[in-house]
């Protein structure tokens, strides 16, 4: 490694205070903050908005999520931009399909 041009690599504190949660862990973050650890010395705190504490994920506090109501909205929302459906009657079928493309231009038919 290059010598000054990496970052320093020091203990620091992250701190969910909704969750009054905290962990040290190392980090290349910096804070004027500080704060005194459980073991006496100081350290940098970083102030998080959302940690394992507090995540629906990691809590199992999960919000109850209107999926119906969204998927009306999505349909009321793009409803006049739905493609009428084609009319299928008097439709060929498939033994019935021409063989223009295979008729050379010029001849009557194929093989003539």
């Amino acid at each position: 490694m290059k010598p000054g041009i990496h970052p320093e690599y020091r203990p620091v504190v992250y701190r969910d205070k909704g969750a009054d949660f905290a962990f040290l862990t190392r980090s290349t973050a910096s804070s004027d903050e500080r704060i005194e650890w459980t073991d006496g010395n100081t350290y940098p705190v970083i102030d998080v908005q959302i940690s394992s504490a507090s995540h629906p994920f990691w809590t199992g506090r999960k919000r109850l999520l209107d999926t119906a109501g969204r998927v009306e909205k999505f349909r009321r929302k793009y409803a006049r931009h739905r493609p009428k459906a084609p009319d299928h009657r008097g439709a060929r079928r498939r033994g019935d399909r021409r063989r223009d493309w295979a008729t050379p231009p010029g001849t009557t038919g194929p093989g003539a």
